[in-house]
């Protein structure tokens, strides 16, 4: 282990020494060892540093420092260092935030282009919103994360006009509301409101003007003079959303949230074949069973350990694919351990066996709804999915299912559901031209993921539209006189950004690098693929901070709170040395 004082430790214990037992022996033989292994003595500035990192990465209470234990551990090892106090502790922690905060905002001004996720949390009666930020690196084309940007308290109703405040707010205090390309959320009511009243697909100026001609049409004065003097509702006027209060960006539902209503809502539908019907409500009858009496009894669990050395999973209503995974660890044990080990644990537990026709039920619903389980977990990703591999992947998963129907003797039904729900849920992304042309600027799909000619051409309308901007910026940074930049709409120009477009559809390589080859192209697809499919970053989020805010902790100051778990989250840009 160390292997540099390992000769001088050689060269002392080769020589044979008789034992002494005076005072001079042992402190002489003290010394020889100390300057074998010298101990290190650091400074109270270096310890405080030290817990502050314990405190902050092991989202420990304050009061550890007041532990009388904790104090001896530190006492112990480096003898006449006091202890950190509590009030001091939690000073430090909030310069801390305030630092990473800094450098968080410094890291996101480099960068041209920001997506966000937000959702709200409530735990031990209190409520919160969480957001996160998400940007590609133009050089490298990595995903960058700010796994919180904030979790802050939300009081009274959660209504579209207190949630679109406190985004504004956010968005704001890290000087990102104009960078930000698109917000990700679920499909609750009070999100769409807010980003229906105040997105930018809102906020202009002939939107609002139709918006008031309309309203001037319906209202009604309350007398007209010989002078056409209208009278006007002072109060109606105030109360008006106009639109303009808060800025909000483009929003974006969260696609595994939707996937997650077509495998539940939706695949419900399938109930209307009284066949299906009866075997799903025989199945799932007993798989509930097994389920409730393996989590509510610990000799069953013990049972189903003894005979499978597995334990069954049991689903969970806020956790996508956990139904999936709990029938999919009833096969898995069927397969490895057999089917008797299976009968075996339904007899233990008193639940009826499965017979054949529902063993294979239960066998074709899982291979149903397997890839909907692997479309969920490609979205969810953050660090390598991009919200162009949205179309590809829900394309790609309606494929599947439809071959799945020569295969099916059972679950046609489900299929057909599935396809339904997807369609209905997922059509108007289709109808996007920005996430077609998000999904034609990866090279990895280009233009191969569909054979739909009218949704590729959609996209690459789009495309070309925002590619001729940039032939213009660079004819205008070329220019040498204002007169010159006021006439240069009328020179001829030279299609560069078209050239560029079909030097890409032509080039054969799939990776993300090769799009640095292509400046014009890879600058649209930085913009467009810069928003996540998925919200499940904020999920993220606050399954850290159900973690910090444990019941022990329920009474925890929120500045205290936020301040300890940002720092958690966010530790690459806090620098403890």
């Amino acid at each position: 282990m160390h292997p540099n004082y390992l000769k001088n430790y050689s060269k002392l214990t080769a020589q044979k020494r008789k034992i002494g037992t005076s005072t001079h022996a042992s402190s002489s033989k003290q010394l020889k060892v100390d300057s074998v292994f010298p101990v290190k003595h650091v400074s109270p500035v270096t310890v405080n540093k030290a817990i502050l990192r314990y405190i902050i990465q092991g989202l420990h209470p304050f009061s550890t420092v007041d532990l009388p234990s904790f104090k001896e551990l530190i006492s112990t090892l480096q003898p006449g260092i006091s202890v950190i106090t509590r009030p001091t502790l939690r000073s430090k922690i909030a310069e801390a935030a305030l630092i990473m905060k800094q450098k968080v905002t410094a890291a996101m001004s480099e960068v041209e282009w920001i997506a966000t996720t937000t959702d709200c949390w409530t735990a031990r009666r209190k409520s919160f919103i969480g957001v996160t930020a998400h940007w590609i690196n133009p050089g490298s084309l990595e995903r960058h994360s700010a796994f919180a940007l904030a979790c802050k308290r939300l009081m009274g109703s959660h209504t579209f006009e207190v949630l679109a405040s406190a985004m504004n707010d956010i968005h704001s205090e890290y000087e990102i509301r104009d960078k930000v390309v698109c917000t990700t959320t679920d499909s609750g009511s009070n999100f769409l409101k807010a980003f229906r009243v105040f997105g930018v697909e809102n906020n202009d100026i002939e939107t609002q003007a139709r918006r008031c001609e309309s309203d001037d049409t319906d209202s009604e004065g309350c007398g007209e003079g010989s002078d056409g003097v209208e009278c006007q509702d002072a109060s109606r006027v105030l109360d008006q959303d106009d639109g303009f209060e808060f800025q909000l960006p483009k929003h974006q539902k969260c696609a595994c949230h939707l996937l997650n209503l077509v495998s539940s809502v939706d695949a419900q539908k399938a109930l209307s074949n009284e066949h299906y019907k009866k075997l799903y409500r025989s199945v799932f009858g007993k798989c509930q069973a097994l389920w409730n009496k393996s989590s509510r009894s610990a000799l069953a669990a013990e049972a189903v350990e003894s005979e499978s050395r597995l334990q069954l999973l049991r689903p969970n209503q806020t956790r996508w694919n956990s139904t999936f995974m709990a029938v999919d660890r009833i096969l898995q044990i069927c397969k490895e351990a057999g089917e008797g080990a299976l009968r075996n644990i339904c007899t233990s537990l008193e639940v009826p066996m499965f017979n054949p026709a529902e063993m294979l039920f239960l066998t074709e619903w899982a291979n149903t709804m397997r890839p909907v389980a692997k479309v969920l977990d490609i979205l969810q990703a953050e660090t390598n999915t991009q919200l162009g591999w949205l179309l590809p992947s829900v394309h790609q998963l309606s494929l599947k299912l439809q071959r799945l129907h020569h295969s099916l003797r059972y679950c046609d039904p489900l299929v057909d559901a599935l396809q339904q729900g997807i369609q209905t849920r997922f059509k108007h992304m289709f109808e996007d031209p920005e996430i077609i042309a998000a999904a034609i600027l990866l090279p990895k799909f280009r233009t191969s993921w569909t054979n739909d000619e009218t949704i590729i051409k959609r996209g690459m309308d789009y495309i070309r539209v925002h590619l001729e901007p940039l032939d213009h910026k660079k004819e205008l940074a070329n220019s040498s006189s204002d007169d010159e930049d006021f006439f240069a709409s009328l020179k001829p120009t030279t299609h560069e950004a078209g050239k560029e477009l079909d030097g890409y559809l032509a080039c054969v390589s799939d990776t993300r690098e090769s799009l640095l080859t292509f400046p014009a192209m890879c600058s649209l697809s930085i913009k467009t693929n810069t928003p996540l499919p998925a919200s499940a970053a904020c999920e993220r989020l606050f399954s850290t901070a159900g973690l910090l805010f444990s019941p022990k902790r329920a009474r925890l100051d929120t500045n205290n709170f936020e301040n300890q778990l940002l720092l958690k989250l966010n530790l690459r840009f806090y620098n403890f040395e």
